[in-house]
């Protein structure tokens, strides 16, 4: 699908949809519990609906209901097939977990999922007992059964890896230890599994470097909410519109965003649970990425509209998303007439505005949005093709985009 957007400026509120982040987590926690647990998520992703169904495979009994999810615990099947589409929170959560609970569990990929690195979490997993098997392209099959011990990740190459530690070897019936060696990054997403774990009963303990774990069984809590996304709703108040079912005070990273538009010389405002934006005159600026990731392409927009250079750096990880996405930011600034520098671990970007264009998504939900983004920006039309990518993270985003006064054909 190719949505074309005409000139125009974004104005009035949107709802934060369910953050994917806190139901990857949530939806987990639950599956592993004692009990039931009742999940308000009230709108879902393909990457939340993935998760859902690899839990499903893995033993549980997960229900979609308007209000969310209601997850039954059950018994872990001697083999299942899980299939995680692109979503690499699943497969990097739930493999430990599968070892854990010693079911030979292949996981079918998509995309480019089965490119994207899993070491040294495999070396992990493979030295405590776990055996890796490449069945095809597509397919990673996980067998054997994980033992308690001494484990260590570095923290600078995905919090992801440590997240699916945190919630494995609580399972094994003895104490194990993870250790995280060197600066963390992303380590706002690690207080989110924190955060999940606490709420069921399954909390680590830190004393930097080190996680120390207890074996636990998983509590429910009869109910969790899912919070509101911020990575999300940075592509609305990045155009300059509201979001409201905002936590003001989350953990997730991705909150920087109001404080990096201010930075940027916008004005914000927050009441309540919403968040406001009203955009001005933008100054270049120089941004740390690493614990903000995903802010970068919808970043990369407001640079290449703001006056002076901007530089974005320590965002080399961004090369093994669902695109290197410091090519695919590039050639959508490019497209619409931007001028871009892409350097070993970022980006150069000149404030020279943005005209009309026809822009790839390359299959990748936030290009697509932040092309969006800067279709709001431009002084011609914007073509976005395979404009259908959000739906990986954000299926209304098209129908939030024109309730926002967004024009598109």
């Amino acid at each position: 699908m190719d949505v074309t957007i005409l000139p125009g400026k974004l104005s009035g509120t949107v709802a934060a949809i369910p953050s994917k982040s806190a139901a990857h987590r949530l939806l987990i926690a639950a599956a592993l519990a004692q009990a039931p647990t009742a999940i308000a998520c009230p709108a879902v992703s393909q990457d939340i609906l993935a998760t859902a169904r690899c839990l499903s495979a893995l033993g549980a009994k997960v229900l979609h209901t308007e209000a969310g999810f209601t997850v039954v615990p059950g018994p872990a099947p001697q083999a299942a097939l899980l299939p995680c589409g692109e979503s690499g929170s699943t497969l990097r959560f739930l493999l430990p977990v599968a070892a854990a609970l010693g079911v030979e569990a292949t996981f079918q990929m998509e995309g480019r999922l089965p490119q994207r690195p899993l070491f040294p979490l495999d070396r992990e997993l493979t030295s405590h007992g776990a055996v890796l098997t490449r069945t095809t392209e597509t397919t990673l099959t996980v067998s054997g059964q994980l033992a308690p011990g001494a484990y260590a990740l570095p923290g600078d190459v995905s919090s992801q890896y440590i997240t699916g530690l945190l919630f494995a070897l609580p399972l094994l019936g003895e104490a194990s230890t993870l250790t995280v060696a060197g600066r963390i990054e992303s380590a706002p997403y690690l207080r989110l599994t924190e955060a999940a774990l606490s709420q069921f009963g399954a909390a680590p303990q830190w004393h930097a470097p080190v996680y120390d774990i207890a074996p636990r069984a998983f509590q429910s809590p009869g109910s969790a909410v899912v919070e509101g996304d911020w990575s999300n709703a940075a592509f609305f108040l990045a155009s300059g519109a509201a979001v409201s079912g905002l936590d003001l005070h989350s953990c997730q990273g991705d909150r920087a965003i109001l404080w990096l538009l201010s930075r940027f010389g916008a004005a914000v405002s927050q009441q309540g649970d919403t968040a406001a934006v009203t955009l001005g005159p933008l100054q270049a600026q120089d941004i740390d990425a690493a614990a903000i990731p995903d802010l970068v392409p919808v970043l990369a927009v407001l640079a290449a509209n703001a006056k002076g250079t901007s530089r974005i750096f320590n965002a080399a990880r961004l090369r093994l998303k669902e695109s290197d996405r410091l090519e695919t930011v590039a050639a959508l600034l490019r497209s619409l007439g931007g001028d871009v520098t892409v350097t070993a671990d970022g980006l150069i970007i000149q404030g020279t505005g943005l005209t009309g264009g026809t822009v790839e998504s390359f299959f990748d939900h936030r290009i697509a949005m932040a092309a969006a983004v800067a279709a709001t920006f431009a002084s011609g039309p914007v073509t976005i093709r395979n404009a259908q990518a959000v739906e990986k993270s954000y299926p209304g985003f098209w129908a939030d985009f024109q309730a926002l006064g967004g024009k598109l054909q």
